[in-house]
This record gives structure tokens, C-alpha cells and sequence, in this order.
């Protein structure tokens, strides 16, 4: 199973990171994810799921939660 890393913009606190994985985790194939929070940062998400994941499909679940994709 891949995994895949990401930097997310905007999240400052445990709500922040709640709301990030709900959503991710809501992604078809999406076994794991955990999030590195770096408050007023880049923090750091590792996605695992049964396939590749399409960057438009991880930006669009990230910006539903309130936050940004960083540019990769």
C-alpha cells in the first residue's frame, strides 16, 4: 500500500488535525493518516491507501476540512 506525504497549510490545533484526517480517511481506499502538526506552519500528513491517490482528490478532501494544500 502506498503512502503518500503531504504539507497542509492553516492547521493550528487537535480540531484542526480532526478535521483534516475526517476527511481524508473518507477517501475511497484511504486505510491511514497521520498528521505532524506544526502550528502556523507546513505540517506534515502521510496518507495510506490501497492505490494512488489523485492530488486533486487530496486537495479538494483537505480544502473541504478548511485548509490548504501546499503547491508540491
Amino acid at each position: 500500500m502506498p503512502t503518500t506525504t503531504y504539507q497542509v497549510n492553516g492547521m493550528t490545533c487537535g480540531h484542526c488535525v480532526a478535521a483534516v484526517k475526517e476527511e481524508l480517511q473518507a477517501l475511497d481506499g484511504v486505510t491511514a493518516v497521520e498528521v505532524a502538526l506544526v502550528p502556523g506552519g507546513a505540517s506534515t500528513v502521510e496518507v495510506t491507501s490501497q492505490r494512488r491517490l489523485d492530488e486533486a482528490t487530496v486537495r479538494g478532501a483537505v480544502d473541504e476540512a478548511g485548509y490548504e494544500l501546499a503547491s508540491t
